[in-house]
């Protein structure tokens, strides 16, 4: 009992808790704002899994860590009109065409990673983004050093959560996107383009996922291998469900995630060989699996959801 009350009020913990929510809240911003314009992003693995790579091979190659988040936005844009023009133009299964696009990403990035790196063995490494300690706030205990000593992407991070909360909720664009996403032809009798606003939407929350990616060889690694991802995509998809399509909820769901994952991996040091390191695994998906049916039956399913819009019809 101690020893768990010595993991809880530990600052490594929940600073922990921030770095792996990073990725997770940039994934599950993009699908929601996908979901909220009616659009269901299944090719959210493939996308971060190609940005993971994108933005670490351009930083290997140019030295410049921000080109390489800018290279992993464009990348993840291109697929999200890809992703767009299958479902939203061309009217595709929403389901078929995102499964079609992680596999593509997925693909891709081992490929391309092949061509510019061919030796096998250690992969070549980056120096990564480093922690920004906010003056006069990171010298404050516990509290500090847990959310005042990140790197530059998790702060990014925190602050997109904000402005995607408040422009759906108080802009113009917010409503409009919200609109499309519950009743397109209401938004086209109010002169609004469903098409192009579903697409520039998916795009740009494609563009969010490559960005979860890239996080992960740019900030919390410093090096890309292919299944660096490990299905925190998908998890981003459920999470979305237990955030009722809500950012600022989106946010809490990708710290709980953090916090079990980044809590089962003190636990399991703790313990040592009590019990056998997969049940430890077990824990974060577990839990939120349970979070997730406790409160998905309260959320608010975009009413256009994965309904192709087609102009004219009603």
């Amino acid at each position: 009992m101690s020893e768990t009350l010595d993991i809880l009020a530990s600052a490594s913990l929940w600073a922990a808790v921030l770095r792996i929510a990073t990725p997770l809240l940039f994934g599950v911003l993009g699908a929601l704002l996908c979901e909220r314009s009616g659009v269901l992003n299944l090719g959210i693995e493939g996308i971060m899994t190609f940005g993971a790579m994108i933005a670490w091979l351009t930083v290997f190659k140019t030295g410049d860590l921000w080109f390489g988040l800018a290279a992993a936005l464009a990348c993840g844009a291109l697929f999200g009109l890809l992703h767009g023009g299958l479902t939203v133009v061309l009217g595709l299964s929403q389901h078929v065409a995102g499964l079609g696009v992680t596999l593509l990403g997925s693909s891709l990035s081992y490929y391309l990673y092949r061509l510019a790196i061919p030796v096998s063995g250690s992969p070549p490494t980056i120096t990564p983004f480093q922690p920004l300690k906010i003056p006069l706030l990171s010298d404050i205990p516990l509290l500090g050093e847990a959310l005042f000593s990140q790197t530059a992407p998790t702060y990014l991070a925190i602050l997109l959560t904000l402005a995607v909360a408040y422009a759906l909720a108080k802009t113009p664009l917010g409503l409009a996107i919200r609109l499309v996403g519950e009743n397109p032809h209401a938004a086209e009798a109010q002169g609004l383009d469903p098409i192009r606003l579903r697409i520039g939407v998916v795009a740009f929350g494609s563009a969010l996922m490559a960005l979860g990616g890239a996080f992960l060889t740019t900030a919390a690694f410093n090096s890309f291998f292919p299944t660096m991802v490990q299905g925190r995509g998908w998890v981003c998809i459920a999470l979305v469900v237990f955030a009722s399509w809500m950012p600022l909820r989106a946010l809490g769901g990708a710290l709980l995630f953090a916090f079990f994952d980044a809590f089962q991996l003190r636990l399991q040091h703790v313990t040592g060989k009590a019990a056998p390191y997969q049940l430890f695994l077990m824990i974060p998906y577990l839990m939120s699996i349970a979070a997730l049916v406790v409160f998905a039956r309260r959320a608010k399913v975009p009413q256009a959801l994965m309904q192709p819009y087609r102009r004219g019809e009603r």
